[in-house]
């Protein structure tokens, strides 16, 4: 037989699930369902921080328990490094994104710190440089409102930005078109690139950072950006709340049979 907490907390998760506690509803205080004979303090507690485990609800200080959205933010594969959106006009990535979510966005939703450091083995390799090399770090946080969404450092050889509005910190993208605009006018157009996935337990330090509820999980991106003779112009890492994006890719399915027929 279950625990009373455990059969509490599936009530609820199955009112949430079923959409008669909509995104947004605030779960009855502790006190209110001690009071109606739901359990203890610690049996209501515990249901409470089960559902929040399992990402149905967060709990706040002077909010209490409310259930969680559901609407994740568009998180764009290929179409979001569309040539058009930054080339031709002012889209970038985390604008892309929200514009293809029918999200509003502020370009000061972006901050970031910019700095010279040395090369980790990580970004070493991503780049193609020797340990130690001394490279720019441009590391930002996006957020949605005041609610933090990932984080997004990349990493750059500094003879393809220095002196470019790249190395400036102000707020928002890097000017009209953001970084890859920048790189396209240094010289440097963009062709192709690699994007790694994978998803972990968040450190201390990003829990606290992207403002994760207990149990959260968080997807890391590895993105290597290359130029069409395949130099290596850019390499990032984000941290992304797992529960924040839906990740959505659109390609052409290829057929390497054809090509191998193509080269007879």
């Amino acid at each position: 037989m279950a625990p009373k907490w455990r059969d509490l907390a599936d009530r609820f998760a199955e009112q949430i699930k079923s959409g008669q506690l909509p995104p947004g509803a605030q779960l009855p205080q502790i006190r209110e369902l001690v009071e109606a004979g739901e359990g203890s303090k610690e049996t209501v507690h515990k249901a409470f921080k089960a559902l929040e485990a399992e990402g149905l609800v967060t709990s706040t200080r002077g909010r209490g328990t409310v259930v969680r959205p559901r609407a994740a933010l568009k998180r764009l594969g290929i179409a979001r490094y569309d040539k058009a959106k930054w080339r031709d006009g002012d889209e970038v990535a985390f604008i892309a994104d929200r514009v293809a979510s029918g999200r509003a966005y502020k370009r000061n939703e972006q901050t970031q710190t910019v700095s010279r450091i040395e090369a980790d083995s990580l970004v070493a390799e991503g780049l193609g440089v020797p340990v130690g090399s001394e490279v720019y770090a441009r590391a930002r946080l996006v957020k949605e409102g005041v609610q933090p969404t990932h984080t997004l450092t990349s990493y750059y050889r500094p003879e393809h930005v220095e002196g470019t509005r790249i190395v400036d910190p102000t707020p928002g993208p890097a000017g009209r078109g953001g970084g890859y605009r920048v790189l396209y006018d240094a010289g440097y157009e963009i062709d192709h690139m690699r994007e790694a996935l994978f998803a972990r337990v968040p450190t201390t330090d990003e829990v606290q950072l992207l403002q994760l509820p207990a149990g959260e999980p968080v997807v890391e991106l590895h993105r290597t950006t290359y130029t069409a003779d395949g130099t290596v112009v850019e390499f990032a890492v984000g941290v992304h709340a797992a529960s924040r994006f839906a990740w959505e890719y659109d390609f052409k399915v290829p057929d390497s049979a054809q090509n191998t027929k193509g080269q007879e």
